[in-house]
């Protein structure tokens, strides 16, 4: 019965220091949600909305200069929050023959030239305890990858390096699974925990985007930053790599601003048909500032519209 499927799922498991109603909520309206004005990165907050944003993964060093040299002038000139994001090693690939990245010895020396040149803060994913390690030495943020967020001894000891982590959700998670995440990692000493949400499987080759996953695990007390370039995958697939639908990054960002997303992470390549890696949801970089421009207006209004409390 619909009444007493509510009722279990009201029973369901805490996020932070209250439950979760994963159909509407146990708080209402304006309780419900509850949006970043900055985040602690280093000596100086970032104001939110924060911005995520480079390629995909190093492909070489004068490649990732060069496209982290654009991403730090248009957030130069338009005085925007921006984090650098490049990948040494991808290590979850559809095919055994696709290009992994330089590995991490020369990805940290990257992008620590990267740090140096521009002056963005730094992420990249790591995948295990030693990589968590190294890479706290490098960069700013340490990202977990979606296939590993459920791995608590690689949460545990990114956590234990005091740095801020970005989980990016499962595509098998739900939103009140979160919470057990969360916790994990601000108990286990993160600086801060971000959350992206990247979407959720949906059948073969498909991922989708439930909306109410933003407040809903703004609940745990977590940062939600929207992946609009990976929530536009098509995972997989017979020839053994994942496709992409870049043209929907539009649409579904939008809705994420409207939705109260405290950041956006977008995937950047200059030329994203000859990209190595994920190019075919990867944004164009000669349109990262169009599209920067179109979404600022839905970011700001989302956080000065009075609450409308249900």
């Amino acid at each position: 019965m619909p009444g007493e499927l509510t009722d279990i799922l009201r029973q369901r498991g805490p996020l932070g220091s209250h439950q979760l109603d994963p159909l509407r909520g146990q708080k209402g309206g304006s309780e419900l949600q509850t949006l970043r004005d900055h985040f602690s990165l280093g000596k100086e907050p970032l104001a939110a909305p924060v911005w995520i944003l480079g390629p995909d993964v190093i492909e070489d060093e004068g490649f990732t200069l060069e496209v982290a040299q654009v991403i730090a002038n248009i957030a130069a000139v338009k005085n925007l929050p921006v984090i650098f994001k490049a990948s040494y090693e991808k290590a979850n690939r559809s095919s055994a023959s696709s290009f992994r990245g330089p590995g991490i010895d020369a990805g940290l020396e990257v992008l620590a030239r990267v740090g140096q040149e521009t002056g963005l803060p730094l992420t990249t994913d790591v995948h295990d305890e030693e990589q968590a390690r190294r890479a706290a030495e490098v960069v700013d943020i340490i990202q977990i990858p979606a296939f590993l967020c459920r791995q608590n001894s690689l949460l545990e000891a990114a956590a234990a390096t005091g740095k801020v982590i970005n989980l990016k959700k499962g595509q098998f998670l739900s939103p009140w699974d979160v919470a057990a995440r969360v916790q994990l990692l601000q108990e286990a000493g993160a600086a801060d925990v971000w959350v992206t949400e990247r979407g959720s499987s949906f059948g073969y080759h498909r991922l989708v985007n439930d909306f109410r996953a933003i407040p809903l695990t703004q609940q745990t007390g977590a940062a939600v930053i929207f992946d609009a370039t990976h929530s536009v995958q098509t995972p997989g697939g017979p020839e053994g790599v994942s496709g992409g639908e870049r043209h929907f990054i539009p649409v579904l960002a939008r809705a994420a601003a409207a939705a109260g997303a405290d950041g956006l992470f977008l995937e950047v390549h200059p030329d994203p048909d000859q990209a190595l890696c994920d190019g075919p949801n990867a944004l164009p970089l000669d349109r990262l500032e169009d599209f920067i421009e179109h979404l600022l207006p839905l970011l700001h209004c989302a956080r000065e519209i009075p609450d409308l409390d249900l």
